[in-house]
């Protein structure tokens, strides 16, 4: 084990070469994404920033309590580098008929930004969901967010913010309850990989963009959650998290039997899974979902 071995990086991190149809995932994402922005009420492709690239979708609740429903931000994966919001809809209408409002935001891709200039898109979508959701029926005092790889990683960030330092008229506390899937804490041997190599990371990136090199956050919770037939290096990585910001923080820590790292996500939109009713459970919300 050398994890400034490119070759034994690769495998450990390239999890379309671990698995050879990864690309049956991408499609039905895509299909049942399509569908689902054809089955309910939507709002596609609003501006939360100056870019083509910073732009989010809106599904709100289907039905609203009068003082505003909770909110699901999903920051979708890709390493930075691929995927599109418009491939993750379909996590969007089992949340929505459960009585929340789903916001999906797009990020530009490396190798045009950089990931620190992500996280700060990321920053921005959700000061924008924040000012703005209201207008959809969304509750801006109960926000959670939820990322899948390089979305986890980025979620787990926002988590960490320091939301007074972007502007004065934001709450300290944003972003109060965050959900990582098979997300990222140390991209320290990321910058080693060879497949990985647009990312352009440097040393300081790491040190900024690095959830487990960052103090804990003062407030706030994190559930870190990977498929169990996930890689090795994905498994240590969930568990840095919490060695890095403790059981307080940190206090769902778990790999899902039977799941790898494209099976996980589909898991979230089904009701009958642990993984749908943690994400439940963290933004406070009773399973009243139909079959």
């Amino acid at each position: 084990m050398n994890r400034t071995d490119p070759v034994w990086l690769d495998r450990m991190y390239n999890n379309r070469a671990l698995l050879p149809d990864h690309a049956a995932y991408f499609s039905r994402w895509a299909a049942a994404s399509a569908q689902a922005r054809d089955a309910q009420p939507c709002r596609l492709d609003l501006p939360y920033g100056p870019s083509s690239g910073e732009t989010l979708d809106v599904f709100p609740a289907v039905q609203a309590s009068a003082d505003g429903a909770p909110v699901l931000v999903f920051i979708h994966g890709g390493y930075w580098r691929s995927l599109d919001k418009a491939d993750h809809s379909f996590l969007a209408p089992v949340f929505a008929r459960s009585g929340t409002c789903v916001v999906v935001p797009n990020y530009a891709l490396c190798p045009v930004v950089t990931i620190p200039q992500i996280i700060q898109q990321m920053v921005d979508a959700l000061v924008w969901t924040w000012r703005n959701v209201s207008r959809y029926g969304g509750d801006p005092a109960r926000i959670t967010v939820i990322g899948h790889s390089a979305g986890g990683h980025l979620a787990t960030m926002l988590l960490a913010c320091d939301w007074n330092a972007q502007a004065t008229d934001l709450p300290t506390r944003l972003v109060k309850n965050a959900m990582s899937i098979s997300g990222l804490y140390d991209l320290e041997p990321l910058r080693h990989t060879t497949f990985l190599s647009e990312l352009n990371l440097t040393p300081d990136h790491v040190r900024q963009a690095s959830p487990a090199l960052l103090p804990r956050p003062p407030q706030g919770c994190l559930y870190a959650v990977a498929g169990a037939d996930e890689s090795d290096e994905f498994l240590r990585q969930n568990l840095l998290i919490r060695q890095a910001w403790g059981i307080e923080t940190v206090p769902v820590c778990e790999s899902l039997a039977g799941l790898n790292h494209f099976s996980v996500l589909e898991k979230l939109a089904d009701p009958a899974h642990r993984l749908h009713q943690l994400a439940v459970k963290l933004f406070g919300l009773e399973a009243k979902l139909d079959s």
